[in-house]
């Protein structure tokens, strides 16, 4: 797969929770789902449809760290979105330890969060 190729399959902007105002209706719903890599938020509400929003603070890391964690987020979220139910947003919280995971127990965790939260059949 060439990059053109891998880029043209990203999120579209309009598969992106982008604005503070969506961020904090969704920390204000309270739903959320820990594990060790990440925590999982949803929100639901009439404009919600499987967005993704990712979120990763200083604690993470320098900025090159924290752009990195927020990248893996989108492209774990991103190759499974297909499978996700419902109509519901979602944003990703990374955890310092995001960072040193391996790629598979990241999309392990993610799949396994996302079972507890309703949004993956089981």
């Amino acid at each position: 797969m060439t990059p053109r190729e891998s880029a043209a399959e990203g999120l579209l902007r309009s598969q992106r929770i982008t604005d503070s105002q969506t961020f904090q209706e969704t920390y204000d719903q309270g739903k959320r789902f820990h594990g060790k890599f990440m925590v999982l938020w949803l929100r639901e509400g009439d404009d919600a449809c499987m967005r993704l929003g990712v979120v990763a603070s200083r604690k993470v890391g320098n900025a090159v760290t924290r752009a990195r964690a927020k990248r893996r987020m989108r492209e774990a979220f991103r190759r499974h979105r297909k499978q996700f139910r419902g109509n519901s947003d979602v944003v990703l919280v990374a955890r310092a330890a995001l960072v040193k995971a391996s790629w598979n127990d990241l999309l392990d965790e993610l799949l396994m969060l996302a079972r507890k939260a309703g949004i993956l059949p089981q």
